[in-house]
């Protein structure tokens, strides 16, 4: 079907107005051509007009970029993923003696490695960051055990940014400018702030006020999503080469098919279908199934900046949407569902919402603490009603004061509670699920969380 660029702009400019959204950039390709649209401005303050030039902070998105490294790394044979991060990082370390020695990449790849996922530590600006990042490690615990369940960790991908440091003798950021940006001409993808300088930058705002910083994120956060800004044209031209089966449009081989095939092969099931909309994860990729229509790709959120990235390979169709703040989830959500409809036959699923008459359901089993690494999250009744007090302790406990959420009932296991900021949408899914060793545990934004 022929993209029709003059009423998708009229309709991306409309959605964008009435989700209250700054700014917004769109890259489409179908029927073998990219198309860029652009809507709103950069920064409130200033009305600077967004353009398809401009970059955005790309958030978690950048974990498939390194995912990519690492496996150009592992079908170069330079990479074992089943033997131990050890094997090739001899000194690492984290709480957990038994997980420091067996650990493997491959369960950093898939977020089942247990290890803490929310782990930041700003180690300045040198090209030293991440060793330092990670040799700080020692001190992070375990959500879960290793290959016990899904837990989403941006710490296991600054663990994989380190890995393809040591292996290449370049920083990250080096590596991924000469082994994935030149190589694909991502020409407007950086990572450090003097080279976003250069461009058209986003600014992110919380709801509709600029943030007080353009980010928050040091430059150790790199390959889990902290540094790299990006336009959503470069972002389909990641997408593309894996699309393509590892090749980039004038012929240059970046992956083997096979390794591409292998990225999204579906790997781990997700308890938590809705927070980034997956059905499963591959190796780097969120898998998504909509209605049938199978697809990949990932979500972003940086500093009041989101990212939504998605791949139907069916129908060649490729949709990128970078945001600067509103309620960008609520964008996201109608564009990306209709335009996905129109040229993929993709029919997204319905936002997360309870139903008007919620399900009666014995929430007394639930009761009780649940910790991960930073966050101790206490379920009781409160007035005959589902409540979640949402707390962060420990090093983590100056990030916000306690928040109590009253919880709808969705199912026996999943809960609603009030979505929080632009990248939640109105509820967020809490959900009970059993590990294999029978602990119960709770998921909330995709972390796991086990019954104390």
């Amino acid at each position: 079907m022929t993209f029709d660029h003059t009423r998708w702009q009229a309709r991306f400019d409309e959605l964008r107005a009435a989700h209250r959204v700054p700014g917004a950039t769109l890259a489409v390709f179908t029927d073998g051509e990219l198309h860029e649209l652009a809507s709103g401005v950069l920064h409130r303050g200033t009305g600077v007009a967004a353009t398809t030039d401009s970059v955005f902070q790309l958030g978690s998105v950048s974990k498939v970029h390194t995912a990519t490294l690492v496996m150009q790394l592992a079908e170069a044979g330079k990479l074992d993923l089943d033997a131990p991060v050890r094997d090739v990082l001899p000194d690492f370390a984290v709480a957990d003696p038994e997980v420091t020695k067996t650990v493997t990449p491959r369960q950093l790849l898939t977020h089942t490695s247990g290890i803490s996922g929310d782990f930041t530590l700003d180690t300045g600006r040198n090209d030293d960051c991440l060793a330092r990042y990670v040799d700080a490690c020692h001190e992070v615990g375990q959500d879960v055990a290793p290959g016990a369940a899904i837990s989403y960790s941006s710490t296991g991908y600054n663990i994989l940014g380190r890995i393809i440091e040591v292996l290449t003798g370049q920083t990250w950021d080096e590596a991924l400018r000469d082994r994935l940006l030149t190589p694909l001409g991502m020409t407007s993808s950086v990572t450090l702030p003097e080279d976003v300088l250069r461009f058209r930058a986003a600014m992110g705002h919380d709801g509709e006020e600029p943030m007080p910083a353009w980010t928050l994120i040091p430059r150790s956060g790199g390959p889990y999503g902290g540094t790299l800004c990006s336009t959503a044209a470069d972002v389909v031209r990641l997408a593309r080469m894996h699309l393509d089966a590892g090749t980039a449009p004038d012929g240059t081989r970046v992956l083997d098919a096979s390794t591409v095939a292998e990225m999204q092969r579906h790997a781990v099931d997700v308890p938590d279908r809705w927070t980034v909309s997956s059905d499963g994860w591959g190796l780097g990729w969120t898998l998504y199934d909509w209605d049938g229509v199978t697809g990949y790709g990932h979500d972003g959120a940086a500093t009041g900046q989101y990212s939504y990235l998605r791949v139907f390979p069916h129908a060649g169709a490729i949709a990128v949407l970078l945001a600067n703040g509103g309620h960008s989830r609520h964008l996201y959500a109608d564009l990306l569902g209709e335009l996905l409809g129109e040229l993929a036959g993709a029919r997204m699923p319905a936002s997360f919402a309870p139903a008007e008459q919620p399900p009666t359901v014995d929430f007394a089993q639930y009761h009780g603490t649940y910790r991960r690494e930073g966050v101790e999250l206490t379920v009781s009744s409160k007035e005959g009603k589902p409540h979640l007090r949402y707390a962060f302790v420990g090093g983590m406990a100056h990030f916000a004061p306690p928040m109590e959420l009253d919880l709808v009932p969705v199912s026996d296991t999943v809960f609603a509670a009030p979505g929080l900021g632009a990248f939640a949408g109105d509820w967020m899914p809490i959900v009970f699920s059993t590990l294999p060793d029978g602990t119960l545990c709770l998921y909330s934004g995709m972390r796991a969380a086990p019954r104390a």
